[in-house]
């Protein structure tokens, strides 16, 4: 459901993929060819929230901001893994947001990161570009190489097919 708050229009270029489970309300702009899967939400009831170009949010994800102080940016060919919970953060290109994992108020995940399924990035911490994160609280692990950062775009672009099929598919239906 895609839905207006106090106002504000959620901005979902047709390029997009919204699943009809996904919640988007309020200050929500999506980037082209970005995806929201099953049963995410993406509340842009107390600050904004912009989802960065090829970026996809997965099933069950929650991205939501703190009021009055620290919005959700999250930027291009960005993977954010099921059931991960991303508030009032700054997650720049090209990273990876395991499963389950929970970003806190005010982080900063650097270009070209992962955080590891489960993590829990505590508030005011910043990630360097292109480092591994894990564990609870979540610690650098180790820096990436090419090959991570391959890994992590691969992640994006199947995302991005996914999202060319099922566009295709409500077509197919609405015909």
């Amino acid at each position: 459901m895609i839905r207006c708050y106090l106002g504000h229009s959620p901005v979902v270029p047709s390029s997009c993929y919204v699943d009809v489970s996904a919640q988007i309300l309020g200050q929500v702009t999506l980037g082209e060819h970005s995806s929201v899967w099953m049963n995410a939400v993406l509340r842009g009831d107390v600050h904004f929230i912009r989802v960065g170009a090829y970026s996809n949010v997965q099933d069950c994800a929650v991205l939501h901001g703190m009021r009055h102080k620290h919005p959700v940016e999250v930027g291009d060919w960005v993977t954010i893994g099921h059931n991960a919970t991303v508030h009032g953060c700054v997650i720049e290109n090209a990273c990876l947001i395991g499963m389950g994992s929970t970003i806190l108020n005010n982080a900063h995940i650097g270009e070209g990161s992962i955080i590891a399924a489960g993590a829990v990035v505590p508030e005011n911490t910043i990630v360097p570009p292109n480092t591994l994160w894990a564990g609870v609280p979540a610690k650098e692990r180790r820096r990436l190489n090419p090959d991570d950062r391959e890994a992590i775009l691969r992640y994006a672009r199947n995302y991005m097919d996914y999202t060319v099929s099922y566009l295709k598919e409500r077509e197919e239906w609405r015909e």
